[in-house]
């Protein structure tokens, strides 16, 4: 290079370095050089090229969203308090496979499916949920505690063929109006719900069909129920010796495991009975006497248990009884003619026992069909037991106490 030249090159980089070292301080303070603009920017000295640091900018904080709160407005106020009760146990649902629960939605409950709504008895101009229907709807819940104990207006609840678990609370106690309750057919458990003894209004009680176990209050039988279902669950009791009056029409105890003898006095305080269930049981012992004080019972069926001894003469006072079973025990002796005699009778099972003798009444009635003696030990008539059969039976069958009561009807038929 001439020497000429020498003073101004070093004066054009004595000249850049110092607009270089101005550049630096700017940028010290301003952050990113503004000719970096993001872009790639290649270091003289390094052969890998550097990205510019990416500087974010924080923007200013949204306004929170308005919270939108959906305003309910009820017919009645006892609907208000109802209505967040009804949420909650919607939230308990597993499963629904009807959809039911999709119609449970807005202030309306009376158009609930499932809801009906009335007039509570005391206050003629309040409306509130009077009864519910949950029958067939599928439903599964692990439990109905706290909602139906907590519906204070309710009249009729219905929940037969369902899926709803647990024990009954004992608060139902508290629904002052509640005078029908079902829950057959579901999957409850634990001992029998005692709560029912304190509801003197209560005159429908159906808990059939699911697995409640122990034994049963006898207090239960003297409530004022017009029909009791405890059928098919797992009560392990006996019948009580002696009650009070009692006006239950309907009384179903079948398939459980009730044993002992059935008590004469439990008839006589059951007089008003038109149906009486105690099918597939662990009952014993003999027949009383009294069983014909059930004058008006138009259905009675004692079959599959382990009755044994002859039938009474009173039974020819149950002049209203059409159906009429003591199938599968181990009765014995002459089937009574008085019995077959019955003029309402459309059915009269006494299959499956041992007995010897039937009269020409009852041959008549065999001839229609009306009576089934099949598998006994009558020699003449077909389709009895073996005459081993038949003996060992005899050989170890016994007598019954008071033979006397069972050809005596110590009260008149036609009163």
């Amino acid at each position: 290079m001439p020497a000429k030249f020498v003073p101004s090159f070093l004066c054009i980089i004595l000249i850049c370095s110092i607009v270089d070292t101005i550049a630096l301080g700017i940028n010290r303070g301003r952050g990113v050089s503004k000719s970096c603009k993001n872009e790639i920017h290649r270091n003289k000295k390094l052969p890998i090229p550097l990205e510019c640091p990416k500087l974010s900018v924080p923007h200013p904080p949204s306004p929170p969203l308005p919270l939108i709160t959906e305003i309910l407005e009820f017919a009645d106020q006892r609907l208000a308090v109802v209505y967040p009760i009804v949420q909650k146990f919607k939230s308990l649902i597993t499963s629904d496979p009807l959809g039911i629960t999709k119609t449970w939605v807005g202030s309306d409950l009376c158009s609930y499916k499932g809801f009906f709504c009335d007039n509570p008895p005391d206050n003629k101009s309040a409306l509130a949920v009077a009864s519910i229907d949950f029958n067939g709807f599928q439903l599964s819940a692990p439990t109905l505690d706290g909602f139906l104990d907590q519906l204070p207006d309710l009249a009729l609840f219905h929940a037969n063929s369902n899926f709803f678990q647990g024990i009954i609370s004992p608060n139902i106690a508290k629904l002052p109006y509640l005078y029908e309750l079902d829950i057959s057919n579901n999957l409850f458990s634990g001992p029998f719900p005692s709560a029912v003894l304190g509801m003197n209004g209560l005159t429908f009680l159906d808990i059939r069909f699911n697995f409640f176990s122990g034994s049963v209050p006898p207090q239960l039988f003297t409530q004022p129920l017009d029909a009791l279902f405890l059928n098919d669950n797992n009560f392990m009791t006996r019948l009580p010796d002696k009650l009070g009056s009692t006006h239950i029409l309907y009384l179903t105890l079948a398939d459980n495991k009730f044993t002992g003898p059935l008590p004469g006095g439990i008839f006589e305080a059951f007089s008003s009975l038109t149906e009486v269930i105690l099918l597939n049981n662990q009952l014993t012992g003999c027949l009383p006497y009294e069983i014909g004080l059930l004058k008006e019972a138009i259905v009675f069926d004692a079959g599959n248990n382990q009755l044994t001894g002859p039938l009474p003469l009173s039974l020819a006072c149950l002049e209203k009884v059409e159906q009429l079973s003591f199938d599968g025990n181990r009765l014995f002796g002459m089937v009574p003619e008085l019995v077959c005699e019955m003029e309402n009778l459309v059915n009269l099972s006494l299959a499956n026992n041992y007995f010897t003798m039937v009269g020409p009444l009852c041959r008549i009635l065999i001839e229609k069909g009306v009576l089934d003696v099949r598998n006994n030990c009558i020699p003449d008539l077909p389709f009895q037991r073996s005459v081993v059969e038949c003996a060992n039976f005899f050989a170890h069958s016994k007598l019954c106490p008071d033979m006397w009561s069972y050809t005596y009807v110590p009260f008149s038929c036609s009163n």
